[in-house]
């Protein structure tokens, strides 16, 4: 075996041997040619399919020829409330599919709350992988992808939607944002006010559907180009990383020190202080703190 459990892995290591799972499927975030082979076959043979909107799913069991299956709803209302069903379902050693009305579930899509139940009662939890709209999107943004962060839907009102947009702001890495059409516009507008007017965004709508667009430019055009109240479909927005902040120079870290030392800290001491407060090698600041008289 190629690693080592503890005694808590080991208990949950039996869900291996149970024929029991469940399974989360990724389906199309539009075009329904970019369904799997392996989400198919994993619908057809699971006992249980959960689904965020039966109709919706409906329209997906009949175009690949899935046979209807026990349905249950897990969605932002009733994920909550039936996990324990769920869990007792996979528990007994039935295969449990949950799929989202698009993309992959728990990826700003119910499933998160099912899968850590899932997990804590030592269940087998595995994934037939596929469309995600964050990571189409980054790819085709051209901003930098090699390192990004995934921020989902920000807060709708309040102190966590300000401190959220504060982040983003700040943030040296590419951001990934989600957002609905009736709420684009002051969103565009709050990244422009919090990152400034000509920071970089990539807008992407419709992706792999027939009007499937991005467009690209700073914040400030953004805000303008998304004016009106006639967008339609899902949008993801990419917002290029903050630049930078220049180190802080030689004088700036002495005139911290003579600060750190006109207050009684030792040389010692205001250097580590000045260290940590600028985000500079403590070494080059202690070597400062020689040249002063």
């Amino acid at each position: 075996m190629w690693w080592k459990c503890g005694a808590r892995d080991e208990a949950r290591g039996l869900a291996a041997n149970m024929t029991g799972r469940l399974v989360l499927v990724a389906t199309p975030i539009g075009n329904l040619g970019d369904i799997t082979a392996r989400a198919i076959e994993t619908l057809q043979q699971s006992d249980v399919i959960c689904c965020e909107d039966t109709r919706h799913s409906q329209k997906l069991f009949q175009r690949f020829g899935i046979g209807i299956k026990r349905l249950i709803v897990v969605n932002d209302h009733t994920e909550h409330d039936v996990r324990e069903e769920i869990v007792a379902l996979i528990a007994a050693g039935k295969t449990v599919a949950l799929i989202t009305d698009a993309g992959s579930p728990g990826i700003s899509d119910p499933g998160e709350r099912l899968v850590r139940a899932a997990i804590d009662a030592g269940l087998a939890v595995s994934a037939a992988p596929g469309p995600s709209a964050a990571v189409m999107a980054i790819s085709l943004s051209g901003l930098a992808s090699s390192r990004w962060v995934f921020e989902g839907f920000l807060p709708r009102s309040g102190a966590e939607r300000s401190e959220r947009l504060e982040a983003v702001a700040a943030e040296l890495r590419t951001v990934v944002l989600y957002e609905a059409p009736h709420r684009l516009h002051r969103t565009l507008t709050d990244l422009e006010s919090m990152c400034g007017a000509y920071r970089r965004v990539v807008i992407a709508a419709e992706l792999t559907k027939i009007h499937e667009h991005l467009w690209r430019g700073t914040l400030h055009d953004a805000v303008r180009q998304f004016a009106g109240d006639d967008a339609r479909g899902e949008f993801v927005i990419v917002v290029d990383g903050a630049a930078p902040a220049a180190p802080p120079t030689d004088d700036e870290i002495i005139t911290a020190l003579r600060a750190e030392i006109a207050a009684g800290a030792s040389r010692k001491d205001a250097a580590s202080r000045v260290s940590a407060r600028l985000g500079v090698a403590k070494r080059h600041v202690y070597e400062l703190t020689l040249s002063l008289g």
